[in-house]
């Protein structure tokens, strides 16, 4: 018998090294899947023991004592555990919609969601959005803390009346109502030149800031329209939505003009660049402020689909979004798409 590999020797093991590490996450999933079961379960015990026989504190902390005495070296069963355990149980015992979906992420993720979220929908988003971007619980954490999901469903587009209906909630999930660039190194004076040459410096944090689906084209993107050109300051591609996407970059407040502006763009883009089976383009004007009702008449004419979202360079405390959100039932309807 020959020793020598055949040609195809190395398709052969990036299969079967393919499948191990197929078969290693399921592993792990499986493991997680058990786990939070396990947690579902002891919680459920505690709370209906509590309801029927009005449990003390005390009872919680034996129980945990006489569970770290039988399986030492195994975590999970400190006192405060075992109050998270229940408290997981009582959040989502009436909850068919959510309980699936918390033993889709880990233990340290779900007790980041219990601790900072408040609704049901806002736990919704977090859950899903964490199982769609694996998130760490450290992003996890920041993005909670940076309002991620107020920024999400407050934010300012005319999507809805310039994108077939299929496509315009789908679109409206890609833009945020605000960016946290704390990764760019910039002064506190700079140019629209140095900003823009700031992010592309830094294109890999800035790509997952603006929502992990979009793909670099270029920068100054050329176009020319009769014997005029016109430079886009980031041209990039959303591959879920499978359209093109401007972005201009603007230093201070939002001004009405650069909707026209941008829906001149878009219109050369949607007749010059857009290819077959792609979606029409989309623009985003990023500003450093925005007066929200300057925005809605600024849009409310354009044909074209655009948003305006602000931006700022340091994790500050982001704005109160109270108050302006969508209704709970468009919000949940949103949330649909993110199955």
């Amino acid at each position: 018998m020959s020793d020598i590999l055949p040609a195809d020797y190395g398709a052969l093991l990036d299969e079967v090294k393919g499948r191990i590490r197929a078969a290693q996450y399921e592993a792990l999933r499986a493991v997680n899947r058990e786990l939070i079961a396990l947690y579902w379960d002891i919680g459920r015990l505690i709370a209906k023991r509590q309801d029927a026989q009005s449990w003390g504190k005390s009872i919680v902390r034996q129980l945990a004592a006489d569970l770290r005495l039988e399986f030492p070296g195994v975590g999970g069963f400190s006192e405060r555990n075992l109050w998270y355990a229940r408290e997981f149980f009582v959040t989502y015992c009436d909850s068919e919609k959510l309980q699936p979906l918390v033993a889709e992420i880990g233990w340290s993720h779900n007790l980041i969601i219990l601790d900072k979220c408040h609704d049901d929908l806002q736990r919704e988003f977090y859950l899903k959005m964490t199982r769609r971007h694996g998130w760490t619980k450290n992003v996890l954490a920041i993005q909670i803390e940076n309002q991620t999901y107020q920024k999400t469903f407050a934010n300012q587009t005319n999507f809805a009346q310039s994108l077939p209906p299929q496509l315009s909630e789908h679109a409206a999930l890609a833009v945020k109502d605000e960016y946290t660039f704390d990764f760019l190194e910039l002064a506190d004076e700079y140019s629209e030149r140095q900003l823009e040459a700031a992010i592309l410096g830094k294109i890999e944090p800035f790509l997952r800031e603006m929502g992990g689906k979009l793909a670099f084209i270029g920068s100054q993107y050329r176009l020319e329209v009769g014997d005029q050109e016109y430079f886009l300051d980031l041209l990039l591609y959303h591959r879920t939505l499978r359209c093109l996407v401007v972005l201009e970059l603007k230093i201070g407040p939002f001004l009405p003009e650069y909707a026209g502006k941008m829906q001149f763009y878009l219109a050369v883009l949607n007749e010059r660049e857009r290819q077959n089976g792609e979606n029409p383009p989309i623009g985003i004007i990023l500003c450093r402020a925005k007066n929200q009702t300057i925005v809605e008449y600024a849009l409310r004419e354009s044909n074209q689909p655009i948003g305006v979202a602000t931006y700022r360079l340091t994790p500050d405390l982001p704005q109160e979004y109270k108050g302006q959100l969508p209704e709970p039932e468009q919000i949940a309807r949103l949330l649909q798409l993110l199955d």
